[in-house]
């Protein structure tokens, strides 16, 4: 029987290693073509990764909660064939000729080679990331996030003891050791470094800028939930915009009436004729793509004092999950798209994001971002910037309102949907004048929204 080697998939383009989380295969399993064999987590995504071959797994190499590098081989399968070692012994036996002649020209060199290749273990020892290793283990980037934000030294790493391969350090190590630290009673010295802290420092804004939890008494029927990994990235995330993006929130009211009417005919169409439904989503994606063609400085990037121009437009949607977190899949190339293809590529990255069976190169690359708070019954919001990008638009719930409207015979009152738009951008690159006429477009094409297209 011949066997398969199954290696650590690459998950994204900065996407270096990944956890496994959990074996969907057992050793001796047989395994079908496209199988999901292994569940795999990185810092952006949770994807299963379904099997190349048939046959049946012979071997786990890695155990759940290991971090492992791409290109690395993970388990293997046994399938139907022969093994190829009698090819590589002919192979071999054909190449013994020139062999022969290479070490004839080998042994002229006498002492010079030996030496060479004694040398080749610590050319390779050099040839080490030195980031890869601190201290004297291996920690894996999300270790080394979850220390960072906990405020844990390297030398209080070096003293926990690690379950993972080589005495490795995992996640589980880590928040045991952290839950173990802080039912310890406090040093006497720490406690009177806090009596004697300055009025002015704020223990909440403290907390909050380094993502560590202040002390906060809880009550007897108190109930202390753990944060969930999405959770924990979400909230790392939203500081980490916070502290480098200087927001401000631009506010502008557009009327739907013809959109929603628009709608409420196309929609039974074509969810009869394509399957499809037809959601709002679309929509406001094609009125920010066109803004976005307009204003091209809105759909950039800040590096330090660079201005990085987008060249594509690609329009992040946020998607609520059913376990109460958020996700944005990217629709590429927005501009370029039909009303139609963009309603077909929402519903589906929709619908994959709430079944956690998005691509990671699917969540990456936004220039631009959408969220929707009207979804909730909320009117408005005051969004917060997805890094690195310099704007985010909100957009509230379409409601009925009494509005003036201006007739060539005079002023009257009529019922209009409305719905509010919030812009939030980055003051640092996008300031009030750019962000408000980025922000009247996006009303305008809403309000001239063409009642006479078919979809």
């Amino acid at each position: 029987m011949a066997t398969f080697e199954l290696k650590m998939p690459k998950l994204g383009e900065s996407i270096t290693e990944a956890t496994i989380t959990k074996w969907l295969k057992n050793t001796g399993d047989t395994i079908e073509l496209d199988d999901p064999v292994v569940e795999l987590s990185t810092d952006k995504v949770d994807s299963e990764i379904p099997s190349p071959v048939e046959g049946v797994l012979k071997e786990q190499l890695f155990n759940e909660g290991d971090t492992v590098e791409v290109d690395t081989v993970i388990a293997i399968i046994e399938v139907e064939g022969e093994d190829d070692d009698d090819d590589t012994a002919s192979q071999e036996e054909e190449e013994e000729p020139d062999s022969g002649k290479e070490k004839e020209a080998d042994s002229k060199s006498g002492e010079k080679s030996q030496s060479a290749e004694e040398e080749k273990p610590e050319d390779k020892s050099k040839e080490k990331k030195p980031e890869e290793r601190e201290g004297t283990r291996f920690y894996s980037p999300l270790v080394r996030n979850i220390a960072k934000e906990e405020n844990v030294s390297m030398e209080e790493l070096e003293q926990i003891s690690g379950s993972g391969k080589h005495n490795r350090v995992t996640k589980e190590d880590l928040l045991a050791w952290l839950k173990d630290r802080s039912e310890k009673p406090a040093p006497a010295k720490e406690a009177k470094e806090e009596k004697e802290a300055p009025v002015s420092e704020k223990p909440s804004d403290k907390a909050a800028s380094s993502g560590t939890s202040s002390k906060i008494p809880v009550g007897d029927k108190d109930e202390v939930v753990e944060m969930d990994r999405m959770r924990k990235l979400i909230a790392d995330h939203m500081v980490h915009s916070r502290d480098t993006s200087v927001h401000i929130t631009l506010f502008r009211e557009a009327d739907m009436t013809n959109i929603v009417k628009w709608r409420n005919k196309q929609k039974a169409v074509l969810q009869e004729r394509e399957q499809e439904k037809l959601t709002f989503t679309p929509i406001f994606i094609e009125a920010i793509s066109k803004a976005l063609r307009d204003y091209p400085m809105v759909n950039v990037s800040l590096d330090g004092q660079k201005i990085i121009k987008r060249k594509n437009i690609n329009v992040g949607m946020a998607v609520a999950l059913p376990g109460g977190n958020l996700i944005v899949p990217v629709i590429k190339n927005a501009g370029d798209k039909s009303l139609l293809g963009l309603t077909k590529e929402v519903n589906d990255l929709a619908a994959r994001a709430r079944e956690n069976k998005l691509k990671p190169d699917e969540i990456q690359g936004g220039t631009f971002t959408l969220t929707n708070f009207g979804t909730f019954g909320a009117t408005m919001g005051t969004p917060i910037i997805n890094q690195p990008q310099v704007a985010i638009l909100g957009v509230g719930l379409i409601q009925k309102k009494p509005v003036v409207v201006e007739t060539p015979d005079g002023d009257s009152i009529a019922i209009r949907h409305r719905m509010d738009l919030s812009l939030a951008c980055d003051h640092r690159i996008v300031d009030g004048a750019l962000g408000g006429m980025f922000l009247q477009r996006v009303a305008e094409y809403l309000e001239n929204f063409d009642v006479k297209q078919t979809i």
